[in-house]
């Protein structure tokens, strides 16, 4: 004898479901992208490279912007200083973080700047307590001691590279203070107004995105020898502003109306593994038994900095 749910139990199961897929799926794609990334590296400048993937993904989102009239009429309603905080998040999560992410992988093997970039929950954590006023708890202090023990036993490894390149170590330090101080300027600027309408996500994604793509492309052709894009360049910027970008941040958001905080940190913090099974497969970075271990203790250590206890998104 089967067991029959009811219609209006099946559903919500099934978006749940559905949400979980959609945001490991979007993983695979964000972990794909520091593949791509290394090998349009071999042809493009870091600068360059980023301001042309965000600036390209920057248009994807306006046309689905402008092509919306409820998220027109919210673009008429921003003030002047939400604009100006829409900027700076631009400035430190784009311009900031991702230029640093592509110098650091210019530079340096994409798993290490992967463990370094998942601290950055234990940077936000700690942060939070003078800045946003939520105090750690026990769990998450407990999280980051295992976190330092996973990276320890990471980086200690004979087998692992040394010497790194002190532009990339200092690129992936600044990647990894930016991505923290966005996650803390994201989280504020998007928290619920007591007077006015919350900032909608597509609004706050377009503009921060625009102006830190044109601070990239900017700082590029300053600095930065126009490159010679060959097809294969630039197949490998409109995949990862399209898909890995644009379409990914979608499903992505679409996720997040049926997965707790929970869920999501689950599933987002499986990256660090992914990355480094990639790199093992297609850059040539390969992983002993006591790196897997350093970073499966690294995983664990920022999931529980990451937990929180919150009823299931119906």
């Amino acid at each position: 004898m089967s067991l029959t749910l009811p219609t209006d139990l099946r559903a919500p199961i099934t978006q749940h479901r559905v949400a979980l897929a959609q945001a490991a799926f979007v993983t695979v794609l964000w972990s794909t992208s520091w593949v791509l990334i290394k090998f349009g590296l071999e042809a493009m400048p870091p600068l360059v490279f980023a301001g042309l993937r965000y600036g390209l993904a920057s248009l994807v989102l306006w046309v689905a912007l402008i092509s919306r009239p409820e998220k027109r009429r919210h673009l008429r309603t921003q003030s002047v200083s939400d604009w100006l905080a829409y900027s700076a998040l631009g400035l430190v999560l784009y311009a900031l973080t991702q230029g640093g992410q592509f110098v650091a992988l210019s530079l340096l093997p994409a798993t290490v700047l992967s463990l370094a970039l998942s601290c950055t929950p234990i940077l936000v954590t700690t942060l939070s307590v003078p800045i946003l006023g939520e105090a750690a708890s026990p769990r998450q202090v407990a999280g980051v001691l295992i976190f330092l023990v996973g990276a320890w036993l990471y980086l200690e490894t004979p087998s692992l590279e040394s010497g790194f390149a002190p532009l990339g170590l200092l690129a992936a330090a600044i990647c990894v203070a930016a991505n923290a101080a966005g996650s803390l300027l994201g989280r504020r600027i998007n928290r619920p107004r007591p007077t006015r309408s919350s900032p909608d996500a597509l609004v706050v994604t377009t503009a921060s995105m625009t102006v830190g793509s044109a601070v990239l492309l900017i700082a590029g052709f300053a600095a930065e020898p126009w490159p010679s894009l060959t097809p294969r360049s630039w197949s490998i910027v409109a995949w990862l502003a399209v898909v890995n970008t644009a379409v990914a941040f979608t499903l992505w958001n679409r996720s997040l109306r049926h997965l707790t905080a929970t869920e999501s940190s689950v599933v987002n913090n499986t990256m660090l593994i992914q990355i480094a099974i990639l790199a093992a497969l297609f850059l040539g970075e390969p992983v002993s038994l006591s790196q897997g271990l350093g970073l499966a203790a690294a995983t664990v250590g920022t999931l529980l900095v990451q937990l929180r206890a919150q009823p299931r998104v119906p």
